[in-house]
């Protein structure tokens, strides 16, 4: 080593111990960039937009409902409605005990139930039929999408014409010597409800099943198949516990949607509907926009709302605890 080379390391050695600050240009002598609030909440701003279209559609619009439940708001004080009386929970009491509003509930989770029990299995089986490859697979699968890519007032106005006295059911019954009735009319009115439902939903159980059916490792196939396995045990016990999750979610998403179908029974029954389909959406258009008591509808659609909530909060909260208790899951 030279003589030079140590004189300067002796020099540099002598700075440092009386105080020298190190260089600043120097890469390893380059302090840190401590990261601002700004920076550090970034994701939270660009949450912003969202954040507000949210707030105007959904958060305004239920709070100016509550505050309409409690008031006294008809034809007469519409004009000026935030000067309306304010009555409190009398709209509530009334939607509860003189209107027809729990035989309207009942009839929207007895017929949701009854159509989901009849498309639950039709989804699994569209779903195992189409599941292997075969020769018009596609051809298939897009037939049975029909009705899901169908608008639903396309499908009331279709299946409206169709139950008309006189139409194409009805003449294929009387050729066989059944006296169909009214089909739009009456207590039958409920079953074609029910039937037209089943119609246009179950292809979004055999959506989800499908969805499942792909998640199923090719290797227990193979190993049920080895083992012997007949087909009702190779369902019930590979397919199924596949299915869990995906059905467990179409049997809630369908059921809330069956009890907030709004445009199947308004435009396949008119209104007023028969009474034995006035279900929850249907009177509470019938109670704001014929008998103009905005009040009562506003209290109607608070306890509709509350109604929904029940289950998805339960399935929520179930889903939840079943991510807890899974190995990777946070507790």
């Amino acid at each position: 080593m030279s003589t030079d080379s140590l004189t300067a390391g002796k020099s540099t050695r002598r700075k440092l111990s009386r105080g020298a600050k190190p260089d600043p240009q120097s890469p390893d002598n380059t302090p840190r960039r401590r990261k601002g609030l700004s920076e550090r909440n970034r994701p939270l701003w660009m949450l912003i937009p969202g954040g507000l279209l949210m707030v105007i559609i959904i958060v305004v619009p239920l709070l100016l409902g509550i505050f309409m439940s409690g008031l006294d708001l008809d034809q007469y004080s519409l004009r000026k409605w935030v000067s309306a009386p304010f009555i409190g929970v009398q709209n509530f009491v009334e939607a509860l005990t003189a209107s027809p509003l729990l035989h309207a509930i009942w009839l929207s989770v007895s017929y949701s139930l009854l159509a989901m029990v009849v498309t639950i299995p039709l989804g699994i089986a569209g779903a195992v039929a189409t599941q292997n490859a075969f020769k018009g697979r596609a051809v298939i699968r897009s037939i049975f999408l029909i009705p899901y890519v169908l608008p639903s007032f396309v499908v009331a106005t279709v299946w409206r014409t169709m139950f008309q006295p006189g139409s194409v059911i009805d003449s294929m019954l009387h050729s066989v010597g059944i006296d169909p009735g009214l089909w739009l009319n009456g207590p039958q009115s409920y079953w074609t409800l029910i039937l037209v439902q089943i119609w246009a939903s179950w292809p979004f159980v055999y959506l989800l099943a499908l969805s499942g059916l792909q998640s199923v490792d090719h290797e227990v196939h193979e190993a049920s198949a080895l083992d012997g396995a007949l087909w009702w045990n190779k369902l019930r016990y590979v397919v199924f516990p596949y299915l869990k999750g995906p059905l467990s979610l179409a049997f809630l998403i369908g059921m809330l949607h069956h009890i907030n179908n709004f445009t199947l029974p308004f435009v396949l029954f008119g209104v007023p509907a028969p009474s034995d389909v006035e279900l929850l959406p249907i009177l509470t258009y019938v109670t704001s926009f014929q008998s103009f008591r905005f009040g009562l509808s506003a209290a109607m659609a608070f306890i509709s709302l509350i109604l929904i909530a029940i289950p998805l909060f339960v399935y929520l909260r179930a889903v939840k605890l079943d991510d807890a208790e899974t190995p990777g899951g946070k507790k």
